[in-house]
């Protein structure tokens, strides 16, 4: 028997919190449900999944991840709720400001499960994926 059940939340501490907050609610359309303004922060959710958002304390001198380099979070990966979900976040990644497509759709092994990488305006790693399957 496993002694958890599954994601409570993920924090990402992000470069610029209202960049990367809008790219959640406005790109994908998530919901606000939570701010820390003394921190700050911001907490995002899709209503299955919450995002806190943590700004960085040293705007200045960030130190950028390096997934084949560090330790911790490599990518985000979130499910598209069906085929026609998965191929307009595409339309709506592609044309958003700042984000950055590391591969468009593509089969995930093979198949019939395909995923796309890309890095949301901030630089976090975000995979999206579509499972016909499932």
């Amino acid at each position: 028997m496993t002694l958890t059940s599954g994601i409570d939340h993920v924090g990402l501490t992000v470069p610029q919190l209202d960049t990367t907050r809008d790219f959640f609610v406005q790109c994908l359309g998530w919901k606000v449900v939570g701010e820390k303004p003394d921190y700050p922060a911001v907490f995002v959710s899709d209503g299955t999944l919450l995002v806190t958002l943590w700004q960085v304390k040293e705007v200045s001198a960030p130190v950028e991840f390096d997934r084949r380099k560090n330790i911790g979070l490599h990518h985000l990966a979130l499910r598209a709720t069906n085929e026609a979900a998965f191929n307009e976040i595409l339309e709506r990644v592609s044309a958003w400001p700042g984000v950055t497509l590391e591969f468009r759709p593509e089969l995930l092994g093979n198949g019939p499960k395909r995923h796309m990488m890309l890095f949301e305006p901030g630089g976090i790693r975000i995979e999206f994926d579509f499972d016909p399957r499932v």
